[in-house]
Protein backbone atom coordinates (compact mmCIF):
# COMPACT_ATOMS: atom_id res chain seq x y z
CA UNK A 1 0.00 0.00 0.00
CA UNK A 2 1.45 3.84 -1.39
CA UNK A 3 0.35 4.75 2.78
CA UNK A 4 3.30 2.62 4.10
CA UNK A 5 6.51 4.07 2.79
CA UNK A 6 6.77 8.34 3.08
CA UNK A 7 7.67 10.03 -0.10
CA UNK A 8 10.80 12.03 0.09
CA UNK A 9 11.24 15.84 -1.12
CA UNK A 10 14.29 16.19 -2.64
CA UNK A 11 17.04 17.31 -1.43
CA UNK A 12 15.25 16.66 2.28
CA UNK A 13 16.81 14.66 5.14
CA UNK A 14 16.96 11.12 3.97
CA UNK A 15 14.68 9.12 6.49
CA UNK A 16 15.94 6.09 5.98
CA UNK A 17 19.81 7.38 7.38
CA UNK A 18 21.15 4.84 9.51
CA UNK A 19 20.47 6.20 13.19
CA UNK A 20 17.62 8.30 12.64
CA UNK A 21 14.56 6.18 12.19
CA UNK A 22 13.92 2.99 13.67
CA UNK A 23 11.16 1.49 11.20
CA UNK A 24 10.42 -1.58 13.60
CA UNK A 25 9.03 0.40 16.18
CA UNK A 26 6.15 2.71 16.12
CA UNK A 27 5.90 6.59 16.24
CA UNK A 28 3.47 8.84 17.81
CA UNK A 29 3.36 10.71 15.06
CA UNK A 30 3.25 8.71 12.18
CA UNK A 31 0.39 6.79 14.39
CA UNK A 32 -1.26 9.28 14.16
CA UNK A 33 -0.86 10.31 10.38
CA UNK A 34 -2.59 7.05 9.75
CA UNK A 35 -5.64 7.96 11.08
CA UNK A 36 -5.49 11.88 9.24
CA UNK A 37 -5.35 9.07 6.12
CA UNK A 38 -1.55 10.67 5.66
CA UNK A 39 0.88 9.16 3.43
CA UNK A 40 3.73 9.19 5.96
CA UNK A 41 3.95 6.18 7.86
CA UNK A 42 5.88 2.65 7.82
CA UNK A 43 3.87 -0.66 8.24
CA UNK A 44 4.47 -0.79 12.34
CA UNK A 45 2.73 2.28 13.00
CA UNK A 46 -0.17 1.19 10.68
CA UNK A 47 0.07 -1.79 12.65
CA UNK A 48 -0.42 0.17 16.46
CA UNK A 49 -3.47 1.78 14.66
CA UNK A 50 -5.11 -0.82 13.87
CA UNK A 51 -4.61 -2.47 17.25
CA UNK A 52 -5.93 0.94 18.89
CA UNK A 53 -8.97 0.75 16.22
CA UNK A 54 -9.60 -2.48 17.40
CA UNK A 55 -9.94 -1.60 21.14
CA UNK A 56 -11.88 1.45 20.58
CA UNK A 57 -13.36 0.92 16.74
CA UNK A 58 -14.52 4.75 17.31
CA UNK A 59 -11.09 5.79 18.02
CA UNK A 60 -10.46 7.77 14.99
CA UNK A 61 -12.97 10.34 16.51
CA UNK A 62 -10.64 11.20 18.92
CA UNK A 63 -7.92 11.64 16.32
CA UNK A 64 -10.58 13.65 14.01
CA UNK A 65 -11.71 15.65 16.47
CA UNK A 66 -8.56 17.05 18.01
CA UNK A 67 -7.37 17.86 14.73
CA UNK A 68 -10.77 20.11 14.22
CA UNK A 69 -10.41 21.90 17.59
CA UNK A 70 -6.69 22.93 16.94
CA UNK A 71 -8.39 24.75 13.27
CA UNK A 72 -10.59 26.35 15.79
CA UNK A 73 -8.23 26.97 18.26
CA UNK A 74 -5.94 28.68 16.03
CA UNK A 75 -8.47 30.36 13.83
CA UNK A 76 -10.07 31.84 16.97
CA UNK A 77 -6.98 33.49 17.99
CA UNK A 78 -5.98 34.63 14.60
CA UNK A 79 -9.46 35.84 14.33
CA UNK A 80 -10.37 37.28 17.55
CA UNK A 81 -7.65 37.71 19.84
CA UNK A 82 -5.40 39.43 17.06
CA UNK A 83 -2.65 36.98 17.36
CA UNK A 84 0.02 36.91 14.78
CA UNK A 85 2.72 34.42 16.00
CA UNK A 86 2.12 30.92 16.54
CA UNK A 87 4.56 28.54 18.30
CA UNK A 88 3.66 24.62 17.70
CA UNK A 89 5.63 22.01 19.53
CA UNK A 90 4.82 18.66 18.23
CA UNK A 91 3.99 19.33 15.21
CA UNK A 92 3.52 15.97 13.61
CA UNK A 93 3.53 15.44 10.39
CA UNK A 94 2.11 18.11 7.67
CA UNK A 95 -1.70 17.34 6.70
CA UNK A 96 -4.07 20.00 5.43
CA UNK A 97 -4.98 22.47 7.49
CA UNK A 98 -1.66 23.34 9.02
CA UNK A 99 -1.24 26.37 11.58
CA UNK A 100 0.16 28.30 9.12
CA UNK A 101 -2.67 27.41 6.63
CA UNK A 102 -5.09 28.48 9.56
CA UNK A 103 -3.33 31.46 11.11
CA UNK A 104 -2.18 32.91 7.10
CA UNK A 105 -5.99 32.83 5.69
CA UNK A 106 -7.12 34.87 8.18
CA UNK A 107 -4.00 36.90 8.70
CA UNK A 108 -1.57 36.50 6.16
CA UNK A 109 1.15 38.53 7.67
CA UNK A 110 1.17 35.74 10.58
CA UNK A 111 4.44 34.22 11.61
CA UNK A 112 4.83 30.64 12.34
CA UNK A 113 7.40 28.33 14.06
CA UNK A 114 7.11 24.54 14.09
CA UNK A 115 8.64 22.23 16.54
CA UNK A 116 9.45 18.58 16.19
CA UNK A 117 12.03 16.16 16.34
CA UNK A 118 10.63 13.51 14.35
CA UNK A 119 13.32 12.47 11.49
CA UNK A 120 10.26 12.00 9.76
CA UNK A 121 8.44 15.38 10.32
CA UNK A 122 12.03 16.70 9.58
CA UNK A 123 12.12 14.91 5.89
CA UNK A 124 8.93 16.65 4.93
CA UNK A 125 9.39 19.84 6.89
CA UNK A 126 9.46 22.10 3.41
CA UNK A 127 5.59 20.94 3.40
CA UNK A 128 5.08 22.75 6.69
CA UNK A 129 7.41 25.99 5.13
CA UNK A 130 4.97 26.79 2.21
CA UNK A 131 4.33 30.31 3.41
CA UNK A 132 1.99 33.50 1.99
CA UNK A 133 4.21 35.90 0.36
CA UNK A 134 3.26 38.83 3.57
CA UNK A 135 3.75 35.80 6.26
CA UNK A 136 7.17 33.58 7.59
CA UNK A 137 6.94 29.77 8.67
CA UNK A 138 9.63 28.14 9.97
CA UNK A 139 10.63 24.79 11.58
CA UNK A 140 12.86 23.78 13.97
CA UNK A 141 14.22 20.27 15.12
CA UNK A 142 14.40 20.11 18.98
CA UNK A 143 13.15 17.96 21.59
CA UNK A 144 9.88 19.51 23.62
CA UNK A 145 11.93 18.22 26.86
CA UNK A 146 14.68 21.19 25.95
CA UNK A 147 12.46 24.60 26.48
CA UNK A 148 15.61 26.75 26.59
CA UNK A 149 16.29 25.46 23.32
CA UNK A 150 13.23 25.88 21.80
CA UNK A 151 13.00 29.36 22.52
CA UNK A 152 16.26 30.13 21.93
CA UNK A 153 15.57 29.18 17.89
CA UNK A 154 12.06 30.23 18.10
CA UNK A 155 13.03 33.62 18.75
CA UNK A 156 15.14 33.95 15.15
CA UNK A 157 11.45 33.66 13.58
CA UNK A 158 9.26 35.28 16.41
CA UNK A 159 9.59 38.02 18.27
CA UNK A 160 9.20 37.12 22.06
CA UNK A 161 8.28 40.09 23.62
CA UNK A 162 4.79 40.56 22.13
CA UNK A 163 1.98 37.46 21.86
CA UNK A 164 2.24 34.21 21.19
CA UNK A 165 0.49 31.77 20.81
CA UNK A 166 1.65 28.42 22.26
CA UNK A 167 -0.35 25.27 20.47
CA UNK A 168 0.73 22.13 22.45
CA UNK A 169 -2.05 20.13 20.89
CA UNK A 170 -2.04 16.02 21.54
CA UNK A 171 1.70 16.22 23.18
CA UNK A 172 1.56 16.15 27.01
CA UNK A 173 -0.07 12.78 27.27
CA UNK A 174 3.34 11.52 26.30
CA UNK A 175 5.86 13.08 28.64
CA UNK A 176 5.54 12.07 32.69
CA UNK A 177 4.51 14.62 35.09
CA UNK A 178 7.87 15.11 36.39
CA UNK A 179 8.68 16.74 33.62
CA UNK A 180 5.98 18.29 31.61
CA UNK A 181 4.74 21.19 34.07
CA UNK A 182 7.71 22.63 34.13
CA UNK A 183 8.39 22.37 30.90
CA UNK A 184 5.21 24.06 30.45
CA UNK A 185 5.65 27.08 32.98
CA UNK A 186 8.96 27.36 31.34
CA UNK A 187 7.40 28.16 27.87
CA UNK A 188 4.49 30.52 29.39
CA UNK A 189 6.96 32.09 31.24
CA UNK A 190 9.12 33.62 28.81
CA UNK A 191 5.92 34.67 27.00
CA UNK A 192 4.70 38.61 27.46
CA UNK A 193 1.37 39.32 28.74
CA UNK A 194 -1.54 38.78 26.01
CA UNK A 195 0.30 35.67 24.96
CA UNK A 196 -2.12 32.13 24.73
CA UNK A 197 -1.95 28.37 25.22
CA UNK A 198 -4.21 26.14 23.43
CA UNK A 199 -3.82 22.93 24.86
CA UNK A 200 -5.47 19.47 23.91
CA UNK A 201 -4.90 16.14 26.02
CA UNK A 202 -6.26 13.01 26.46
CA UNK A 203 -7.77 11.46 29.48
CA UNK A 204 -9.77 8.57 31.53
CA UNK A 205 -12.40 10.66 32.79
CA UNK A 206 -14.79 10.72 29.89
CA UNK A 207 -14.63 7.11 28.93
CA UNK A 208 -12.16 5.28 30.88
CA UNK A 209 -12.72 1.69 29.71
CA UNK A 210 -12.29 2.28 26.29
CA UNK A 211 -9.41 4.53 26.21
CA UNK A 212 -7.78 2.10 28.90
CA UNK A 213 -7.82 -0.26 26.27
CA UNK A 214 -5.90 2.26 24.02
CA UNK A 215 -3.51 2.76 26.23
CA UNK A 216 -2.72 -0.75 26.82
CA UNK A 217 -1.79 -0.73 22.88
CA UNK A 218 0.49 1.94 23.50
CA UNK A 219 2.38 0.67 26.61
CA UNK A 220 2.49 -2.81 25.11
CA UNK A 221 4.88 -0.60 21.96
CA UNK A 222 6.89 1.19 24.45
CA UNK A 223 5.52 4.28 24.14
CA UNK A 224 5.13 6.94 27.71
CA UNK A 225 0.93 7.43 27.45
CA UNK A 226 -0.17 9.38 30.67
CA UNK A 227 -4.13 9.90 30.53
CA UNK A 228 -4.60 12.72 33.03
CA UNK A 229 -7.51 13.98 34.82
CA UNK A 230 -9.37 17.50 34.29
CA UNK A 231 -7.37 18.21 37.41
CA UNK A 232 -4.32 17.37 37.02
CA UNK A 233 -4.67 18.86 33.37
CA UNK A 234 -6.21 22.36 34.59
CA UNK A 235 -2.60 22.44 36.57
CA UNK A 236 -0.74 23.18 33.36
CA UNK A 237 -2.91 26.63 33.38
CA UNK A 238 -2.88 27.34 36.93
CA UNK A 239 1.22 26.83 37.56
CA UNK A 240 1.47 29.10 34.41
CA UNK A 241 -0.89 31.90 35.94
CA UNK A 242 -3.24 31.24 32.84
CA UNK A 243 -6.57 32.62 32.63
CA UNK A 244 -8.82 29.91 30.85
CA UNK A 245 -10.93 31.31 28.05
CA UNK A 246 -14.70 30.58 27.41
CA UNK A 247 -15.89 27.50 27.30
CA UNK A 248 -13.12 26.40 29.70
CA UNK A 249 -11.53 22.81 30.12
CA UNK A 250 -14.35 20.89 28.07
CA UNK A 251 -14.16 17.72 25.86
CA UNK A 252 -12.87 18.84 22.40
CA UNK A 253 -16.02 18.28 20.36
CA UNK A 254 -17.51 20.99 22.74
CA UNK A 255 -14.84 23.15 22.61
CA UNK A 256 -16.54 26.22 20.19
CA UNK A 257 -18.20 24.14 17.92
CA UNK A 258 -18.53 25.11 14.29
CA UNK A 259 -19.95 21.72 13.09
CA UNK A 260 -17.93 22.80 9.28
CA UNK A 261 -15.92 19.53 9.30
CA UNK A 262 -15.37 18.75 5.73
CA UNK A 263 -17.14 15.39 4.73
CA UNK A 264 -15.49 13.03 1.90
CA UNK A 265 -18.05 12.00 -0.31
CA UNK A 266 -18.91 8.15 0.63
CA UNK A 267 -17.55 5.77 -2.20
CA UNK A 268 -20.56 3.07 -3.18
CA UNK A 269 -21.19 -0.22 -0.72
CA UNK A 270 -19.15 -2.32 -2.87
CA UNK A 271 -15.79 -0.39 -2.67
CA UNK A 272 -16.26 0.60 0.84
CA UNK A 273 -17.11 -3.57 1.98
CA UNK A 274 -13.14 -3.71 0.28
CA UNK A 275 -11.45 -1.33 2.92
CA UNK A 276 -10.03 -2.19 5.83
CA UNK A 277 -11.17 -0.57 9.24
CA UNK A 278 -8.75 1.85 8.89
CA UNK A 279 -9.27 2.98 5.07
CA UNK A 280 -12.98 3.03 5.80
CA UNK A 281 -12.61 6.06 8.66
CA UNK A 282 -11.64 8.01 6.03
CA UNK A 283 -15.37 8.29 4.86
CA UNK A 284 -17.13 8.55 8.18
CA UNK A 285 -18.77 12.21 9.13
CA UNK A 286 -17.48 13.19 12.10
CA UNK A 287 -20.41 15.12 13.00
CA UNK A 288 -21.49 12.03 13.91
CA UNK A 289 -20.21 12.27 17.17
CA UNK A 290 -21.48 11.14 21.05
CA UNK A 291 -19.96 12.44 24.28
CA UNK A 292 -19.18 8.51 24.38
CA UNK A 293 -16.81 8.91 21.80
CA UNK A 294 -14.54 11.11 22.65
CA UNK A 295 -11.68 10.94 25.46
CA UNK A 296 -10.11 14.09 24.72
CA UNK A 297 -10.05 17.48 26.92
CA UNK A 298 -9.14 20.87 24.89
CA UNK A 299 -8.89 24.29 26.07
CA UNK A 300 -7.50 27.81 25.33
CA UNK A 301 -6.17 30.15 27.73
CA UNK A 302 -4.41 33.55 28.08
CA UNK A 303 -1.73 34.89 29.88
CA UNK A 304 -2.69 38.05 31.45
Amino acid sequence: MSGDVPSRDPGAPDPDEPGRIDTSRAHPARVYDVFLNGKNHYPVDREAAAAALSANPRGYLDVRHNRDFLRRAVGSLAAESGIRQFLDIGTGLPTEQNVHQIAQHIAPESRIVYVDNDPVVLAHARALLTSGPDGVTDYIDADFRDPAAILRDASKTLDLSRPVALVLVAILHFIEDDEAYGIVKHLVDALPSGSCVALSHLTEDLNPVQIGKVAQTYHERGFTFVLRSRERLLKFFTDSGLELAAPGIVPAHHWRPDHVATVPETPDAEYLAGLDAIERTKYADIRDVTDADINVYAAVARKP
